[in-house]
C-alpha cells in the first residue's frame, strides 16, 4: 500500500560548517519571528535561509525570500556545503529526549524511525491518511518554496503500524557498533541520531515489508498537500514524462505507531476576547458539565494548581474532562462530562475525541464568532495557559488532554479530519539533518 525509496540525501559537510548543531532548526510552522532571526544569526549556513529566510525591503515577485532559498541552495551545492551520498540510502534517526513537563528523575525516552521517500498518493487513496485540516496560505507559501528550490528541507512525520517492530530490528541491527553520522545535543536537550543504512538487501526487505502498510501522517499536513500540488503543477506542463519522476515523492520521517518512544503533547486553548464571568460560565454549561472548584489565595496557588492539574490529567484518561480559568478569578475549574452527553459507542472517531467536544460544547458557546475563534491562542504548556490569563495576555484557559495515538489512527482510517490545533507529536525531527534536492 505504500511505496518508500531508498535516495541519496543531501547532507552538510561538517568539514566546512562544523558542528550539525549550529546549522539545523526546528520545522519552520514552530519559529517565531524572534527565533527566525536567531537562526540566521547562528550561522551563515543554517538551513533557515531556505527553510524560512527573511524579507527584505524591495521584494518583488522576481527577487524576494524564495528566489534567494533557490539561489543559496544552488551555491551551497557548488561550494561543497552541502554533498550528496554516493550510494541511495535509508537514514535511521533517533531522538533520545526528556518528555516535556515530565518528573526531574523521569527516564528518558527513545523514538526510533528513518528518512526515506515516499511515493506520493492522493488523500483518498487508502495509502496516506491525513488526520487535521489545513488553511491555504500555509500552503501557498510552502508552493512557492518547492517551486523555487525543487527539494525538500523538512521531512514530513508519518506512522505506520508494525506491532512486531521489523523495520526497526532490521535498522538496528545494519547500525550496531556503528559510529553514527550525526551525535549531538540539540537546543532542547534532545540526544539526535543519524544513521546511513546502503545494503541493498536490507533496503529491499524495508521496501517489501513497507508495501503492506498505509501511512497516517503526524505532523506536515501542509507540506504534504503542498507536494501534491507542486505534482500535479508538473505534470500538467507540456511533455510530461509518464514513468515515475523526483516530484512524485517526498522526503518523510517513519515512526512506528508502537514506538514506546512516541509522544502527543495536549493543545490548549487560551481565548483572547472578551469572556462572560465565571459564575454565568458556570450557569451557561452546568447542564452538561458537573463543576469542581480549585478556589486558592496567593499562597497556594502553586499548590492547589498541580491539585487540579492532576486531578484533570487523571481523571480525563478514562471519561471527557477539561480545566477552565477565567481572568480575574481565583478559582480553576474542573469540568466533567455528563455521562448521558458522552458520545455513543457507534459514534465516529471523530466525534468522541475531546478536543472535538471541546470544540462543540464549551468554545461555540464562549466564544460564538469565528473572530473570537480565531483570536485563540495555543500552547502544550499546561502551565503556560495558566499563565497567560494569569497576566492579562488571555481572558481564559480550556485545557485537556492529549489525544491519544489510537485515536489519531482511528480518525485517520475512517476517513475524517480532526479540528484545528488537535495534536502535538513530540519530538518533533528537525530540518535540516538530510535534504531531498530533486535530481532533475
Amino acid at each position: 500500500m505504500s511505496q518508500i525509496f531508498p535516495f541519496q540525501g543531501m547532507l552538510y559537510d561538517q568539514a566546512i560548517v562544523g558542528s550539525i548543531k549550529k546549522v539545523v532548526a526546528p520545522p519552520y510552522d514552530i519559529i517565531d519571528a524572534v527565533g527566525q532571526q536567531q537562526l540566521h544569526d547562528r550561522h551563515p549556513h543554517n538551513i533557515i535561509r531556505m527553510e524560512l529566510g527573511l524579507e527584505q525591503t524591495g521584494d518583488s515577485p522576481a527577487h524576494n525570500r524564495y528566489t534567494r532559498a533557490a539561489t543559496t541552495l544552488q551555491s551551497w551545492i557548488t561550494d561543497g556545503v552541502l554533498k550528496r551520498d554516493r550510494q541511495p540510502a535509508v537514514y535511521y534517526h533517533t531522538i533520545e529526549y526528556s518528555p516535556p513537563y515530565s518528573a526531574p528523575d523521569a527516564p528518558r525516552k527513545v523514538l526510533r524511525g528513518f528518512l526515506a521517500l515516499a511515493k506520493l498518493e492522493a488523500l483518498d487513496s487508502g495509502h496516506i491518511y491525513p488526520h487535521e485540516n489545513t488553511r491555504a496560505a500555509a500552503k501557498t507559501d510552502r508552493l512557492n518554496l518547492i517551486e523555487a528550490c525543487r527539494a525538500n528541507f523538512s521531512p514530513i512525520w508519518s506512522l505506520y503500524s508494525d506491532p512486531a517492530g521489523a523495520m526497526i530490528r532490521l535498522l538496528e541491527t545494519e547500525t550496531k557498533d556503528r559510529p553514527a553520522h550525526y551525535d549531538f545535543q540539540d537546543d532542547a536537550g534532545c540526544r539526535e541520531c543519524l544513521w546511513a543504512v546502503t545494503d541493498e538487501a536490507v533496503l529491499k526487505q524495508m521496501t517489501d515489508l513497507m508495501q503492506s502498510k498505509p501511512l497516517f501522517i503526524a505532523d506536515g499536513h501542509h507540506r504534504y498537500e503542498t507536494a501534491l500540488n507542486y505534482q500535479k503543477l508538473r505534470r500538467q506542463q507540456p511533455g510530461s514524462p509518464t514513468e515515475l519522476q523526483p516530484y512524485d515523492s517526498v522526503l518523510m520521517l517513519l515512526t512506528p505507531l508502537e514506538d514506546p518512544g512516541l509522544t502527543v503533547l495536549p493543545t490548549h486553548r487560551v481565548a483572547t476576547t472578551a469572556l462572560p464571568p465565571s459564575d454565568q460560565i458556570v450557569q451557561l454549561l452546568r447542564n452538561m458539565f458537573d463543576f469542581q472548584e480549585f478556589p486558592f489565595s496567593p499562597s497556594t496557588q502553586a499548590q492547589v494548581r498541580q491539585q487540579f492539574l492532576t486531578a484533570v490529567r487523571t481523571e480525563g484518561q478514562h471519561i471527557p474532562v477539561f480545566g477552565l480559568v477565567r481572568q480575574g478569578d481565583d478559582r480553576y475549574f474542573k469540568l466533567t462530562l455528563k455521562p448521558v452527553y458522552r458520545p455513543s459507542i457507534k459514534a465516529s472517531p471523530r466525534t468522541k475525541l475531546d478536543v472535538s467536544l471541546l470544540q462543540q460544547l464549551i468554545v461555540t458557546k464562549l466564544c460564538p464568532t469565528q473572530q473570537e475563534q480565531e483570536a485563540i491562542l495555543y500552547t502544550k504548556d499546561d502551565h503556560e495557559a495558566l499563565d497567560w490569563v494569569a497576566k492579562g495576555t488571555g481572558s481564559g484557559a480550556l485545557l485537556l488532554n492529549a489525544t491519544k495515538v489510537s485515536e489519531v489512527q482511528a480518525v485517520a482510517a475512517a476517513g475524517e479530519r480532526m479540528p484545528h490545533k488537535s495534536t502535538y507529536f513530540y519530538p518533533k525531527p528537525l530540518t535540516g539533518l538530510v535534504l531531498n534536492v530533486m535530481n532533475e
